[in-house]
């Protein structure tokens, strides 16, 4: 036998016992597995002293039948006593130690035999007594025949309680509730009160359009721009370039050259140009050496004069449009525009919103362009506008709030709204309140009707035919027309005796 094979755990002795070290992990499967190893004529089992092995008197016997199986005899070594026990029990020789179990001589163990008993010769008549033996009234034909119409009539009766409904349609007196009350609708409020204060909404748009009206003043127009010449000094020793467009002033008079030029190195050199009038008419008609002052960093470099006058700049009288005009046409533009954003709000509105026409006016003025612009001729002046306009407004849904909170506060006792629908009517036109809210009176109006006790409704027709049960509720109940019946199946004649199968609705 090659000992290298063999698992952890083994110990031989003369090399006639396989010796097994238990540990506290081992259970029977496992400890079967290294038994398979041995290949002695006995296996001893060692417990260990300070750790419990999980294996049972059960598992001894398995482990007893295993060894016997290959051939060996199964010993034990343990202190526990319920380990010896058990074994000893079993007839598994037990020892104290391995060195105990390799001198001492195993006890083969003993067959149990079991005491033979005599048959029992009176087990038929036992068996006999035993057998429940059925009534005689059971076997009885007239028994079985009440028993099967038992079990029809109770099918029958649960049919007559789950199959029937019953619809029963009511339409209770029903009468009209009305209350007049003041509203105050305020920028202010986030909310619906049952005082009458609801929020005012806002709407915006924004509205275009033109306004052609004649012109009624006259004015000067500039028909063309003073020319001239300007000397240029040098202040520097070197040249000094002078591009096309510098600007020189003379007082509020703006000129221009109209050329480039140069001006030699050396102080005092000088270079004349020609300059034109920024603006025409005859302010650009100036004295000799009214121009001295050079615009930009030139200024730095040159001096410049005018040693002749400047000439040319003519104006002529014509039509243009004066203040008046510009306001005349922007106050009948603003009114027409007004209009269509008035008519454009109440296309809008949604059914029962209430307009504020007191508070439409003008946001914010998006553009505002005059043609011919200020200071230009002509005979028409037009201005076109795009304006922006808000307005505010109560909401249908607020107005609705409010009636139904004013409605179920004075409703009658034993009244329920008979619906969900309501009116909602201006009594007078808003007023516009110097704090910007908006004051009115409005009406609300509901059919309401009288309450129905459903569960009385349902006890009164239990169980009655039809025509019984619609006459006690036309004689019991405040309903506007006659009750009505409908059962389900149709040949059905009477109500439902369970209330979940009665139906009661009321219109």
């Amino acid at each position: 036998m090659d000992l290298r094979c063999l698992p952890r755990g083994y110990n031989f002795l003369h090399m006639k016992t396989a010796i097994i070290t238990l540990e506290s992990h081992d259970d029977l499967i496992s400890v079967r597995d290294r038994m398979s190893w041995a290949k002695t004529p006995r296996i001893l089992l060692v417990w260990p002293k300070f750790e419990k092995v999980t294996l049972r008197q059960v598992d001894l016997k398995v482990l007893q039948r295993h060894a016997a199986a290959l051939g060996a005899q199964l010993g034990l070594v343990t202190r526990w006593r319920r380990v010896r026990a058990e074994a000893e029990a079993l007839g598994i020789p037990v020892f104290d130690s391995t060195r105990q179990a390799q001198r001492a001589k195993w006890q083969k163990p003993k067959p149990r035999k079991l005491p033979r008993k005599a048959p029992d010769r009176t087990l038929r008549e036992k068996r006999e007594q035993v057998q429940v033996r059925e009534e005689a009234w059971r076997a009885h034909p007239a028994a079985r025949v009440l028993a099967f119409l038992i079990g029809v009539l109770a099918v029958l009766a649960l049919v007559a309680l789950f199959l029937p409904r019953a619809e029963i349609r009511l339409k209770p007196v029903t009468k009209t509730q009305s209350v007049t009350l003041p509203v105050t609708a305020s920028p202010s409020a986030d909310s619906v009160l049952i005082t009458g204060n609801i929020p005012a909404r806002e709407k915006r748009i924004v509205v275009e359009g033109n306004q052609l009206i004649q012109v009624t003043g006259e004015g000067v127009v500039p028909q063309s721009k003073a020319k001239g010449v300007v000397v240029f000094r040098n202040l520097t020793q070197n040249a000094v370039t002078i591009p096309l467009g510098t600007i020189v002033w003379a007082g509020d008079a703006r000129f221009a050259t109209i050329e480039p030029g140069v001006v030699n190195p050396g102080v005092g050199e000088t270079a004349a140009i020609r300059v034109e009038a920024a603006a025409g008419g005859v302010s650009g008609n100036v004295d000799a050496g009214a121009i001295n002052i050079v615009e930009g960093r030139l200024g730095l470099l040159l001096s410049v004069t005018n040693p002749e006058p400047t000439t040319g700049g003519r104006e002529r009288v014509s039509r243009q449009a004066t203040d008046a005009d510009r306001a005349r046409a922007r106050e009948l533009l603003l009114s027409r525009l007004q209009n269509v954003a008035l008519a454009g709000f109440q296309n809008e509105l949604k059914p029962g919103d209430v307009l504020f026409e007191d508070t439409l006016a003008v946001s914010q003025t998006l553009s505002e362009v005059y043609d011919p612009p200020d200071g230009a001729a002509g005979s028409q002046l037009t201005l076109t506008m795009q304006v922006e306009y808000a307005i505010r407004y109560a909401s249908a849904s607020d107005l609705t709030e409010l009636a139904a909170l004013a409605l179920n506060a004075s409703l009658s006792p034993g009244f329920l709204p008979a619906s969900d629908a309501l009116t909602v009517e201006s009594v007078t036109d808003p007023k516009l309140l110097e704090d910007g809210s908006v004051r009115w009176k409005i009406r609300v109006e509901r059919e309401i009707a009288q309450q129905m006790n459903i569960a009385h409704v349902t006890r009164l027709v239990m169980g009655l035919g039809a025509s019984e049960a619609q006459s006690l509720l036309d004689g019991n109940l405040p309903l506007q027309s006659d009750p009505k019946i409908a059962l389900t199946p149709s040949w059905w004649p009477w109500v439902p005796i369970v209330p979940f199968r009665i139906e009661v609705v009321t219109r």
